[in-house]
């Protein structure tokens, strides 16, 4: 209650300013203070913020509180992370009528303020929940998404990275509008593949599933290898082959919307033994050339000049790409600076 009201983050050290905001309050964020910066960035934008401290064990039980209540509506039910749900109400005659009594007794009973969205697909869903916080229910249908969703700024498209749309707003691509214009394709492939924007574009105009898949689980693990032919023992060469492994592996990192903070090698001799060796990063990450480094540095640093049969390499220990600093994650981020 001491916290309602003012500019507030969770995460990181008010003394030392290191660490990361895990999630900042609606004051907090007016003065442009988001989830993922460091501590020391939201302290620059607001001298006066209260870091206030994490308790995930609290956390935990107001999660299985909001999950055990909406779970009373449907069966149909998909987790998206501590704090979000999908909830399947194509059966239901008026879901608007739904949305408004769960987001009333999340709120009134277990002082839990929610946005919602309705909407045919997940995307779409999604992308309407984001648009009136606190305490909104937004529809979005499809003959909505010109006017609805267009004029949003790209910085809002659910899965684009936060790395990424910078590059594009200094391509003149400002709104998620610009992002399906025709004439600005080209522009858009100077900074992800073709399939990765075809994906966007079915999600944007509302083309994506809308299938609520509650056996649904996140890999694990993701592991590209490659069985060689004849016998390599040139350190060189074994790298120069590593590389479209690691580019493959983080396409489909990239299509589950994933960072990943372990990675790792796997090679087997002409002996057949089999030497595994992984690295986990300070932070998450889907930067090719980040893993690559990583990767590249280990072999190097591991590997004996054996002649070797098979090569492989391993990512694991996976974040949500959409939203790679919430609450649910943040033992991932720590050591961050």
């Amino acid at each position: 209650p001491y916290l309602k009201g003012k500019a507030f983050i969770v995460g990181g050290s008010a003394v030392t300013k290191r660490g990361v905001v895990l999630t900042a309050s609606y004051e907090a964020r007016k003065y442009g203070i988001r989830s993922g910066m460091n501590v020391k960035d939201a302290f620059d934008l607001y001298p006066h913020v209260i870091v206030a401290p994490t308790r995930f064990d609290l956390y935990k039980r107001h999660s299985k509180i909001f999950f055990d209540y909406i779970k009373t509506f449907t069966h149909k039910m998909m987790k998206a992370s501590i704090d979000e749900a999908y909830l399947d109400m194509t059966h239901h005659k008026d879901p608007v009528s739904i949305a408004k009594t769960i987001q009333k007794t999340l709120n009134d009973t277990y002082h839990l303020p929610n946005s919602i969205g309705i909407a045919p697909t997940l995307f779409l869903a999604k992308m309407a929940s984001d648009m009136k916080k606190p305490l909104g229910i937004t529809i979005l249908r499809k003959r909505d998404i010109v006017d609805k969703l267009f004029p949003l700024p790209l910085k809002d498209l659910y899965g684009l990275g936060r790395k990424t749309y910078p590059k594009f707003i200094e391509e003149g691509i400002i709104t998620i509008g610009d992002f399906t214009k025709k004439t600005n394709h080209d522009i858009i492939l100077n900074h992800m593949s073709e399939d990765h924007y075809q994906s966007f574009l079915t999600h944007i105009y509302g083309n994506s599933t809308n299938i609520i898949d509650d056996e649904y689980q996140v890999p694990k693990s993701i592991s590209q290898e490659s069985t060689l032919n004849y016998d390599i023992d040139q350190e060189d060469l074994i790298i120069e082959m590593m590389q479209p492994l690691i580019e493959d592996a983080l396409k489909r990192l990239e299509k589950h919307q994933l960072y990943t903070k372990t990675v790792g090698f796997k090679i087997k001799t002409n002996t057949f033994k089999l030497q595994t060796r992984s690295k986990t990063l300070k932070t998450a990450t889907n930067d090719l050339s980040v893993i690559k480094e990583a990767i590249t540095e280990l072999f190097i640093f591991h590997y004996n000049h054996e002649p070797i049969r098979l090569i492989g390499i391993t990512l694991s220990n996976f974040v949500d790409d959409s939203k790679p600093f919430n609450l649910f994650t943040y033992h991932l981020f720590q050591q961050g600076t």
